[in-house]
């Protein structure tokens, strides 16, 4: 096999080289030979032929075969890229031991942290905010609603049948016990009463007329004695006849029984007479009834008739002419609960306000109560009596009535937020010498932020306040007591308020210049 060399190229020979940068330009300086067998351009005798063609220009690559649109490349390129130097792979392999080097070392400053944390947290006390329960010594201040009444109310019905010809008042007038209301015309009870007075004069002179005829029965029945006497002393001397005597006698019992007639006919005008009177004083009273008065001091809240309008005696099924309420003292009803109605008592002072008008004070005591409680409500109905010389309270008004209650036995107050409810029933966590110890209560009244204790706790002790669900009893813990919280707070408003004061002063000097 022969080999044939162009006259343009020189057999490419391999040398050893020993720097990449001088083969790197060794090779881009010479120009390079392409080997091509040539099979079919001509006729075939056996032989190979090698033809050497030159490496092509830097403008021919250019227009030479390209990688494919996935990076492959085409058929016929032989000059691949070149691998990256080695120094890249040392770099990425130096970063990424970095990196997992700062990764371990952040792990172990993170779990030297939590390590020294939960040290901490076991031998650290837990920090509690405690306060002082309070011993209740003073009277219980109960606040409960109620309502004014009148002390006394009438409603003024007519008692006589007529016609209104005068009327002195109207609603809102204040009136005194004896003032007229109304005046009634009824003409009929005056001609009654005029009637009934005439016929007690008719009896009266029946009664004189009976008299007379008594005096006349004992004259007569006198000289029947006499003419007995006189008989019976005949009789005896012979001179007159026993049937004489016997008559005298009979015709003296019979002057007897007329004494005695008469004297009842005197009795029955008597009695005749009373009950004339009788009829007399009653339509007499029935003709006062044409004035209608006040029945007391006090002021009209309500009237219903007017002049000339006809009125009938005993309507008192019927609607009231006036009613009249005494307004000198108000009474108050007041419904106590259960829990404290042992604790009212006749002559308790109470403290009466109206809700328009809460700087004025109104001052009663306890007068009356139901004793037994209402089943409904459980509530006893008391009544607070309250003096009212000036009309300021009047009836109707919704009050509020505080009660200045005795305590029947020792109550501790606590703050609300103390109080500890789980499977072991109501309890309370007090601190002493830094050690929690939880203490079964009983709430005797729940007052919404605090809590009067009935028994568990006898005042003074240290509380706890939001107590965490885990605290268990003997704990060891660090107490923060609420006093100084507070004191702290207002001494830092203080120096806040100062602070803001001297900037204050200090502007208005600068504006001032």
């Amino acid at each position: 096999m022969t080999e044939r060399l162009t006259p343009e190229s020189e057999p490419e020979i391999d040398e050893p080289q020993s720097v990449h940068g001088e083969r790197d330009r060794s090779e881009a300086a010479a120009p390079r030979t392409e080997t091509r067998r040539h099979g079919t351009d001509r006729p075939n005798d056996g032989r190979d032929v090698i033809e050497l063609s030159p490496t092509p220009t830097k403008e021919e690559s250019s227009t030479a075969a390209k990688p494919d649109d996935h990076g492959k490349p085409i058929e016929g390129d032989e000059n691949p890229p070149k691998p990256p130097p080695k120094s890249v792979f040392v770099v990425a392999g130096l970063i990424i031991c970095a990196l997992v080097a700062w990764g371990g070392y952040t792990h172990w400053r993170s779990y030297e942290s939590s390590k020294q944390t939960a040290n901490d947290t076991v031998t650290r006390p837990v920090e509690l905010r405690t306060t002082e329960a309070k011993r209740l010594d003073k009277p219980i201040e109960l606040t409960l609603p109620g309502e004014t009444q009148a002390l006394d109310t009438a409603n003024i019905y007519p008692r006589a049948t007529g016609y209104i010809d005068q009327r002195a008042v109207d609603i809102g007038s204040r009136v005194k016990k004896g003032d007229m209301l109304v005046h009634i015309s009824a003409p009929d009870l005056d001609q009654q009463l005029a009637q009934a007075e005439a016929q007690i004069g008719q009896t009266r002179a029946s009664l004189v007329q009976a008299k007379a005829q008594v005096a006349q029965a004992e004259a007569t029945v006198n000289l029947a004695q006499v003419n007995l006497a006189r008989a019976n002393t005949l009789t005896q001397q012979g001179y007159e006849t026993q049937q004489n005597r016997d008559q005298r006698q009979a015709d003296t019992q019979t002057q007897q029984a007329n004494v005695d007639s008469a004297k009842a006919g005197v009795a029955v005008a008597e009695a005749n007479i009373r009950a004339q009177q009788a009829a007399i004083d009653r339509l007499t009273a029935l003709t006062a009834f044409e004035t209608v008065k006040a029945p007391f001091d006090g002021v009209v809240t309500s009237r219903n008739v007017d002049v000339g309008e006809l009125v009938n005696q005993d309507s008192s099924t019927g609607t009231p002419m006036f009613t009249v309420v005494r307004d000198a003292i108000m009474r108050v009803i007041v419904r106590v609960p259960q829990g404290v109605s042992d604790g009212i008592r006749d002559g308790l002072d109470a403290k009466v306000v109206v809700p328009q008008s809460p700087q004025q004070e109104f001052k009663g005591h306890v007068t009356r109560s139901s004793v037994a409680l209402l089943y409904s409500s459980r509530t006893l109905t008391t009544e607070v009596d309250v003096p009212n010389e000036t009309g300021a309270l009047r009836a109707g008004l919704y009050v509020t009535v505080t009660f200045s209650v005795p305590r029947a036995n020792l109550e501790v107050n606590v703050p609300a937020e103390a109080l500890m409810f789980d499977q072991h029933g109501v309890r309370i966590a007090i601190v002493e010498n830094d050690i929690v110890k939880l203490v079964a209560v009983d709430i005797a009244r729940d007052n919404g932020t605090t809590l009067d204790l009935r028994n568990g706790l006898k005042g003074g002790e240290r509380v706890v306040l939001n107590p965490p669900a885990t605290l268990k009893d003997g704990a060891k813990v660090k107490e923060i007591r609420e006093e100084d919280e507070k004191k702290q707070d207002e001494e830092d408003k203080a120096k806040t308020a100062a602070g803001n004061d001297k900037q204050a002063a200090s502007s208005n000097k600068n504006g001032g210049t």
